[in-house]
């Protein structure tokens, strides 16, 4: 596993650009197999998320390149197949939008079931319950889902409410956009990364109605045409470097962002005693002490993202008085907890509640990152900890980080890390 080394304990000063969205991105490239034609995609973040599906795409038949730092230029007229690899599906779970997408153009997808970060119980279920209520046959044999169907035909479908399911919210959109009829999606997710799907398809000649909402109408089209389409911010990028900024202290400004997109974790922010500026397209921090305790509970957006849980409970595991931090979504989204407990916090789980009562300051010690946001979180507390900490599997990092470590080192911190680096390079940029 590839490791880096964190000494702690001095504030953040500066301004960091932030990356285009991985949690969009993803949807947007599997998006483009639907459109028999040519598709360009900008501000696409160079992560290994983004370089898996890429592969995905070019396995089944698409032509897929960088024509630009961050543009990325898709013709997906020939596809070739409509069987996703074991190998890449595995990697991440965003790989089975692809399902979708097959569906909706083709009338049939095998892809095998979905592996990617080790946070809790994430069926596929309501994916397929959606694609049945179209019209398909599903199957689920040996850890492969095959759908096919003559036609796919519009319904009313009524997702769960207490869920909200982002992936199964774009992948029934991704099949309904070319099928008969008209489909309606109650208690759709609203995520900020959903409505940016949305906007893409809209763009490329899908009918969407109530886009941003929680009640989707598709009519469904013929087909669709040529698209040139911008990604979103990465929310979840922002708000860990607001959030290292409250812990650790200093002055941050970040820029490239969407300040709405951000409302619920802002808003976290100032509950924890932190000055908080916003413009169009930049959001300010300042942190001069510890920040006060506070409670967050995750939900469904516009509220507090499950994503940025981990980092909320660095900020709370530093901050003055006792903090609770609700995990309502993922229930292995804890599974950072001992990590920072062995750096000195002090965290006591109840069931999906963790409670944290403030330290002054936390201690460098070796950990380990079992899935994204959880190794985001324990770089967080390295930035705060005394002495030095050492975060083996980094590797998670480049899933959905573009160049964390230089960034990180563009605003004062002191990073380095092992030879290993991921297939992205970003580990290669944080050797000194």
């Amino acid at each position: 596993m590839a490791t880096i080394r964190i000494h702690g304990g001095n504030p953040v000063y500066g301004e960091v650009r932030i990356s285009g969205s991985k949690n969009a991105t993803l949807p947007l490239l599997a998006s483009s197999l639907l459109i028999k034609g040519h598709t360009v995609i900008e501000n696409v973040p160079r992560i290994d998320d983004v370089y898996a599906m890429i592969a995905m795409l070019r396995a089944l038949g698409a032509k897929c390149d960088f024509i630009a730092d961050t543009t990325l230029s898709i013709d997906a007229t020939t596809i070739s197949s409509v069987s996703a690899p074991y190998n890449l599906v595995r990697k991440m779970r965003g790989s089975f939008y692809v399902a979708g997408a097959l569906l909706g153009r083709f009338g049939e997808a095998e892809v095998p079931l979905p592996g990617g970060c080790v946070i809790g119980s994430r069926p596929v279920d309501f994916h397929t319950d959606g694609f049945k209520a179209l019209g398909a046959v599903v199957e689920e044999r040996h850890g492969i889902m095959r759908a096919r169907a003559d036609k796919l035909t519009g319904n009313h479908i009524i997702m769960d409410s207490r869920y909200r399911s982002v992936g199964a919210t774009v992948n029934i959109m991704l099949a309904a956009v070319l099928a008969d009829g008209v489909t309606v999606m109650e208690n759709a997710s609203r995520e900020p990364e959903v409505t940016c799907c949305q906007n893409f398809l809209s763009e490329a000649g899908a009918d969407i109605r109530g886009i941003g909402t929680d009640i989707i109408v598709i009519r469904g089209v013929d087909a669709l045409h040529d698209c040139s389409f911008r990604s979103i911010p990465d929310r979840m990028e922002a708000g860990t470097f607001l959030t290292a900024c409250g812990a650790a202290t200093g002055e941050l400004t970040v820029h490239s962002v969407v300040p709405s997109h951000l409302t619920a974790v802002l808003s976290i922010l100032k509950k924890a005693g932190l000055s908080v500026e916003s413009g169009p397209d930049w959001v300010r921090i300042a942190a001069s002490s510890r920040p006060r305790a506070f409670e967050v509970t995750t939900a469904p957006y516009p509220g507090f993202p499950t994503d940025l849980q981990p980092n909320a409970s660095v900020l709370g595991a530093v901050a003055v008085g006792t903090s609770i931090v609700h995990e309502t979504i993922f229930d292995g989204r804890f599974n950072y907890v001992d990590e920072l407990n062995r750096m000195g916090a002090d965290i006591q789980l109840k069931d999906s509640v963790a409670i944290l009562r403030g330290v002054p300051r936390l201690s460098g010690a070796p950990v380990e990152a079992t899935d994204i946001r959880a190794g985001s979180a324990l770089v967080l507390a390295g930035l705060v900890a005394e002495g030095y900490t050492e975060v083996s599997g980094a590797e998670f990092l480049d899933r959905g980080y573009e160049s964390l470590g230089a960034k990180l080192r563009s605003i004062g911190v002191d990073i380095t890390s092992s030879p290993q680096a991921g297939r992205n390079g970003n580990l290669n940029v944080w050797v000194r």
